[in-house]
């Protein structure tokens, strides 16, 4: 029986064992618009993310392949982020000396645009301070997941992965 992945036993993957399964995107991509970051290495049916995007910039030969992006091909638009029943997809970009990181939040409150929130790393331990800079609220009779666009120090662009408002 082959040997179950670290990810797997903790239940959370870290980014070098992401950029061991997809490659991690050039700074020179970053800086030019957000780009889809897929954190999905698991192995199973679900293909949303691929049949959403506008540009085809998600190949998964099938159903059951992990996601990976053609960061050429990807124009930021984030439906793969709306879309993505595990919420494992995030959008980012660097811009100067920060990070926007674009993701799922689906705790109340909503955080609002300008707000200043607690950043989370991937097993929910605070590692610093963010401020919202886009909020996309979404029909609940829909079942949708808001996404938030949040502005953090450019180093912790790879682990932040959600927020908490404190209000």
């Amino acid at each position: 029986m082959p040997e179950v992945p670290p990810y797997l036993r903790r239940g959370y993957i870290i980014p070098d064992e992401l950029f061991s399964i997809i490659p991690k995107p050039s700074e020179e991509r970053l800086r030019q618009r957000p780009v889809a970051v897929p954190e999905c290495p698991q192995e199973i049916p679900c293909a949303p993310c691929r049949e959403v995007c506008p540009t085809k910039a998600i190949r998964m030969p099938t159903p059951n392949d992990i996601p990976v992006v053609d960061y050429e091909r990807c124009i930021g638009c984030s439906l793969c982020v709306q879309v993505c029943p595990g919420l494992a997809f995030f959008m980012i970009q660097y811009v100067g000396d920060k990070a926007r990181i674009t993701m799922p939040y689906e705790l109340l409150p909503l955080p609002e645009r300008g707000e200043e929130v607690l950043l989370l790393n991937r097993v929910g331990q605070p590692v610093g301070r963010g401020r919202i800079i886009a909020v996309v609220p979404r029909e609940k009779t829909k079942g949708d997941t808001p996404i938030i666009t949040v502005e953090v120090p450019i180093e912790l662009a790879w682990e932040v992965r959600a927020v908490r408002v404190e209000r």
